[in-house]
C-alpha cells in the first residue's frame, strides 16, 4: 500500500485503473466518476473518437487496424497527449487500460509532469482466474462478441493482460503508488474498497 506521510490536497486526480477483462472495471471507473467527479477515459474509446473524426491520428492508427497490427506506443501516447491538453481544467481522470507498457508508462509520466500533474494512484482490480472466465462467457451470451465466447481466447487474452499488467504494475510499485483490491463480492462492496484507497490520496 502506498505511503501517505508526505500527505497533500490533491487538486486533480490521476488514477490507473487496471484489471483484467471481466473484473468489472468498466462498472467500477462509472461508479468512481459518479463518486468523485473523474473524467473516464479507455485508450479504446480515445482511439475510436479520433478514427470517427477523421484525425491524422486516427487515420494512422486506422491504417494499422486494417493492417492487423495493434497501433505502436507513440500513436496511443500521442492520443492520451491530446486528451491531457483537452482535460486539465477537470477534477481528475480514471485512466482505463493505459498505459499497458513501460514505454508508454514512462512517456505518460513526463507527459503529466509538463502540466504540473503525475499519477496519484494505480489500481489493480484483482479476481481469480476461473471467476474471470465464468464471468466472461456469461457476458458472451448477451454480448454477442466471439471473443467473449470461447475460452480458449478468454484464456488468451488473460495471458497478455498478466504480462502487460506486471510489467506496469512494477514501475507504479517502484514509485509507492500502487495497491491491489479484491475484486471479488457485490459491485458496492468492491467499490467502497477502491474508494476507500481514493480517499487516502485526497
Amino acid at each position: 500500500m502506498p505511503s501517505h506521510k508526505a500527505k497533500q490536497t490533491i487538486l486533480m486526480l490521476n488514477i490507473v485503473l487496471f484489471g483484467a477483462p471481466g473484473c468489472g472495471k468498466g462498472t467500477q471507473a462509472a461508479l468512481l466518476r459518479e463518486r468523485f467527479g473523474l473524467e473516464h477515459i479507455s485508450t479504446g474509446e480515445v482511439i475510436r473518437g479520433h478514427i470517427r473524426r477523421g484525425t491524422e491520428l486516427g487515420k494512422a492508427v486506422q491504417a494499422c487496424i486494417e493492417r492487423g497490427e495493434l497501433a505502436p506506443d507513440e500513436l496511443v501516447i500521442s492520443m492520451i497527449a491530446d486528451y491531457i491538453a483537452t482535460h486539465k481544467d477537470s477534477a481528475g481522470c480514471i485512466y482505463d487500460g493505459f498505459p499497458r507498457t513501460t514505454a508508454q508508462a514512462e512517456a505518460f509520466d513526463r507527459l503529466l509532469a509538463e502540466h504540473g500533474m503525475q499519477v496519484d494512484l494505480m489500481i489493480r482490480i484483482k479476481v481469480e482466474e476461473q471467476e474471470l472466465i465464468r464471468r466472461i462467457l456469461l457476458r458472451g451470451k448477451d454480448s454477442g462478441r466471439a471473443d467473449d465466447a470461447s475460452e480458449e481466447v478468454i484464456r488468451q487474452r488473460l495471458e497478455v493482460y498478466w504480462a502487460q499488467t506486471a510489467v506496469v504494475a512494477e514501475h507504479y510499485k517502484a514509485q509507492n503508488k500502487y495497491v491491489k483490491v479484491d475484486g471479488e463480492g457485490s459491485i458496492e462492496e468492491v467499490f467502497t474498497r477502491i474508494a476507500t484507497q481514493i480517499e487516502q490520496i485526497r
